[in-house]
């Protein structure tokens, strides 16, 4: 039975599962979840995940949310296919990837998740920017670019001269960041933006992407 996986493909973490499952060469049903018209917000899909965000991957009997979560089930599951994201043969490299994991959930996405959303986000419904958030946020990543510019100028990926998921979870946010007026947080630090021309021009990567620019296809 093939995975099916719910969500939309502009949506930034489905965006990062759908690049997962490209990256481990997984064959999986796209099925697109109509946020816009609050299908998420009806039963059949909270049956799914009961707080009505996408997406949610069913493998089978198997229903998993949180994308995080369900890349590092799909990782597991398929270590034997498509390229090894967390690195399972080595377990020092494997212990920095998931390091690297853990500051982009703990500390780069809650400082660019706001801006996204107050540029970006809350426009689109008519709502005004709130811009004390947003220069709060763009202080607190400031400083964690400034981490990561560090990093990079000793290594070529974040836990390593290795591509790992550490680096593919900051993908779909960083795409969304780049427009919006703060661009100049990435592309004017050397290495991070390095980095980014890297990570962004991956095959996987780029198969999300133009979704996020063009709206959702089935594939």
């Amino acid at each position: 039975m093939a995975i099916k996986l719910y969500g939309l493909g502009m949506s930034t973490c489905t965006a990062r599962t759908m690049a997962c499952l490209h990256e481990k060469e997984v064959e999986f049903e796209f099925i697109i979840v109509d946020l816009f018209g609050g299908e998420n917000k009806d039963a059949p899909f909270l049956s799914k995940n009961p707080f009505g965000q996408v997406p949610v991957l069913q493998d089978g009997d198997l229903t998993l949310f949180e994308s995080r979560a369900i890349t590092s089930y799909v990782t597991e599951k398929y270590k034997g296919q498509g390229y090894d994201l967390v690195r399972h043969g080595n377990p020092k490299e494997a212990a920095l990837v998931k390091v690297w994991m853990e500051v982009e959930s703990h500390r780069y996405h809650p400082s660019i998740s706001p801006i996204i959303y107050e540029c970006l986000v809350y426009p689109a419904y008519g709502r005004t920017p709130n811009q004390a958030v947003i220069d709060a946020s763009v202080a607190k990543l400031a400083n964690v670019l400034d981490v990561y510019e560090a990093r990079l100028s000793s290594s070529k990926y974040l836990a390593g001269d290795f591509y790992s998921l550490a680096d593919l979870h900051h993908i779909s946010y960083t795409f969304y960041l780049l427009k919006t007026p703060y661009a100049d947080l990435i592309t004017s630090r050397p290495h991070v933006n390095a980095w980014w021309e890297d990570i962004s021009s991956r095959p996987a990567s780029k198969k999300v992407l133009i979704n996020m620019v063009l709206g959702d296809k089935k594939e």
